[in-house]
């Protein structure tokens, strides 16, 4: 592969576009289809039992020739588990999350496995530079999950892990489009994390009720909260007010565990209660109008994208005037 871009060299996809693993939402069909695509797919294990994800491996593999990944959030049990079955699988990227990638990075890297974290600082993003990582997934408060306590904006965290680091750094939070994929390249981002878009794609394993309900869900729709725990981005509904009278009541840490620990992700992105679930999603879900194909979506991303950049490139005549000095 010869393009310049660091991203698509290292994962050997045609666009710097990834799929991110949400939870119950990225199963093996998806993360073909994106690759297939041109970005890169990413199989979410985060819910599923190791002998499962082995499946979806094996599965992927039969849908695609293209490099696809699996994403590992590190603050969940069995984890040596999924390594065993990742390693076992011949899986050539990792992306990992939520905890320290000390450790795991050391174990995958000496596989040969090319290994991304996301971060929410860009202390956080020294730190996983410092631990051996290939590259960071920036993540802004707009995003559905693994969100920053400190609420930073991708607008702002980009820039500032972009200045702080050697590695390529990825943006991710509120991004849903090319155009937005084009700010964040602008910001210094060298390729682009889609969550919530690729949620409602056809192939996710998303309940079609929690889809069409972030395909209504509309400005202001979504709330971050449970910061205590694992800040996550949720829909209000009945399970979401719940949790605004635990904490109007004071409650502990414990009894707000106890929330979550009742299945309720599953309960809400899978199952399809829309009122007792748990439904994460990024504030893009107001600009998210309909269910495609996941080739369609990333079609229509790269497209927008490149129209615009050949917009920019223009010069004084073209439609945003760039090419030269704009502020004249």
């Amino acid at each position: 592969m010869t393009t310049s871009n660091r991203v698509c060299r290292m994962f050997g996809i045609r666009c710097p576009l990834i799929q991110a693993g949400m939870v119950w939402c990225a199963p093996w069909q998806l993360a073909s289809a994106v690759s297939n695509a041109g970005g890169l797919g990413i199989i979410g294990a985060a819910s599923m039992h190791a002998d499962v994800l082995a499946e979806h491996i094996a599965k992927c593999q039969s849908a695609t020739t293209r490099p696809f990944g699996v994403n590992l959030p590190l603050l969940y049990p069995d984890l040596d588990d999924h390594i065993e079955r990742i390693l076992a699988g011949g899986v050539p990227i990792v992306f990992t999350s939520a905890g320290n990638p000390g450790k795991y990075t050391r174990m995958l890297k000496v596989h040969g496995v090319t290994v991304v974290h996301v971060v929410s600082s860009a202390v956080f993003a020294r730190k996983a530079e410092d631990a051996g990582v290939d590259a960071v997934v920036a993540e802004g408060f707009e995003a559905g999950g693994h969100n920053g306590r400190e609420e930073t904006t991708t607008l702002c965290l980009v820039p500032q892990v972009v200045a702080d680091v050697d590695i390529p750094v990825i943006a991710a939070g509120g991004i849903g489009t090319g155009r937005a994929m084009l700010a964040a390249m602008v910001l210094g981002a060298e390729g682009v994390q889609i969550g919530s878009r690729f949620v409602t794609s056809e192939e996710s394993s998303a309940h079609p009720a929690f889809k069409r309900k972030v395909v209504d869900t509309a400005e202001g729709g979504t709330v971050l909260t449970l910061k205590e725990l694992a800040p996550v981005r949720l829909i209000r509904n009945s399970f979401y007010a719940s949790v605004q009278k635990a904490y109007a009541d004071g409650a502990s840490v414990e009894t707000l565990r106890a929330f979550l620990g009742k299945g309720r992700a599953k309960r809400g992105m899978f199952e399809g209660d829309l009122d007792e679930g748990e439904l994460e999603i990024g504030q893009v879900a107001a600009q998210i109008h309909e269910i495609l194909p996941a080739s369609r979506i990333v079609e229509e991303i790269i497209g927008e994208f490149r129209t615009l950049m050949e917009a920019f490139k223009a010069g004084p005549h073209g439609r945003f005037g760039f090419g030269g000095d704009p502020c004249q």
